[in-house]
């Protein structure tokens, strides 16, 4: 950045590119004009005020600023998320370079990520964590489902050779924690069942889940029904699909339920919409179902929100983190894609399935 000590917004203000210049208190003393129509705010209304308070900032994002300025690094942010005044989420690449012009020391460059190539990007990570994640429990599974067996029945053998009545409590604590795993044991090899495929209406699932949902928390939801009725049936497993979409909704309740009491009952929507000329795991589909789960909870914690499809990761105290993935195995299987976006009183999760016949277009 040559010649900014003597000019410091020269020739910024042509780039395409969104600019923002921060001193080192990370205030903001210039924005180009890109960066303005980026933010939806005025350079000048905003000048003397930090980055994050003009837009929502990843934690990520301010220790990335904050490391320019002590150690004098230069940073590639990847995908990073900014939240605008109106709730709108930017995806950016980002590029942090430090500088040394009067009151000036932070150089902060923002690309917007098109919309389609940011979505094919992380379906394919996601599955290829999923395959990775699934591989590994499969294994880890197996090699403990067998010695379960051993420990429960030599508990069994030992309460009957015990011949105090009493020491029977202890064995079945044992027993008792053993059947627990090997319940959680069959539950994380259930990914690996084949498919059995066949046709199904989305709106028969979704009311069966609205029935269980119902049942299990009388009197504490509102379900909200917005269909499109027009949908046409799609190929899948039924079983499969209704576990995906069951475990999905029951975790939006439970957050709900976490509202202090006296607060209004909580609403979960479930939405369904035809998707046209859609790309998922690098196929294209002329049609696909678009099932949108939305409820006005909580939302879900900043800290495990890029984690909260791996296993084992709870947001809920007691949770055995199994929900969200086993959802998200089943939905690949259907050749589909889930994704979420959540804040405090929303939080959505998209599901996008294709419809009708063939495996649709690779874009290879």
């Amino acid at each position: 950045m040559t010649g900014l000590a003597n000019n410091p917004t020269g020739g910024l203000d042509l780039l395409f590119s969104s600019v923002i210049l921060l001193d080192a208190d990370l205030a903001i003393r210039y924005m180009n004009p890109a960066a303005e129509h980026l933010l939806a705010v005025s350079g000048k209304t905003v000048r003397g005020n930090r980055l994050d308070s003009v837009a929502g900032c990843p934690a990520t994002l301010i220790e990335a600023l904050n490391n320019a300025l002590a150690h004098g690094w230069n940073y590639s942010e990847p995908d990073t998320e900014l939240r605008l005044g109106d709730d709108r989420v930017l995806h950016l690449n980002c590029s942090i370079n430090q500088v040394e012009a009067g009151e000036i020391r932070l150089l902060v460059e923002f690309w917007s990520i098109d919309p389609q190539i940011l979505r094919a990007t992380r379906e394919e990570r996601l599955l290829e964590l999923q395959l990775a994640s699934r591989e590994l429990i499969r294994n880890l599974a197996h090699e403990i489902k067998n010695p379960l067996g051993g420990i429960r029945g030599a508990a069994q053998l030992l309460e009957r050779e015990l011949g105090n009545p009493g020491l029977h409590e202890y064995t079945q604590v044992i027993i008792k924690e053993a059947d627990r795993l090997q319940d959680l044991m069959k539950r994380l090899l259930s990914t690996h069942r084949p498919m059995q495929p066949g046709a199904v209406n989305i709106h028969e699932i979704l009311e069966r889940v609205r029935s269980l949902l119902t049942a299990e928390f009388p009197g504490a939801l509102t379900i909200r029904r917005d269909y499109d009725t027009s949908l046409p049936d799609l190929v899948g497993d039924r079983e499969q699909l209704i576990q995906a979409t069951l475990n999905i909704a029951r975790n939006a309740a439970q957050a709900i339920m976490k509202r202090p009491a006296g607060e209004a009952s909580g609403q979960i929507t479930f939405r369904t919409r035809v998707a046209r000329q859609v790309t998922l795991a690098k196929r294209r589909f002329p049609l696909a179902l678009e099932l949108q789960i939305i409820d006005d909870g909580p939302g879900i914690p900043e800290d495990i929100r890029e984690r909260m499809f791996y296993p084992l990761v709870s947001g809920r105290e007691g949770g055995n983190g199994l929900g969200l993935t086993l959802a998200q195995s089943f939905i690949l299987q259907h050749q589909g894609a889930i994704e979420c976006q959540s804040r405090p009183g929303y939080t959505c999760f998209t599901i996008r399935m294709p419809l009708g016949p063939g495996g649709g277009k690779s874009m290879n």
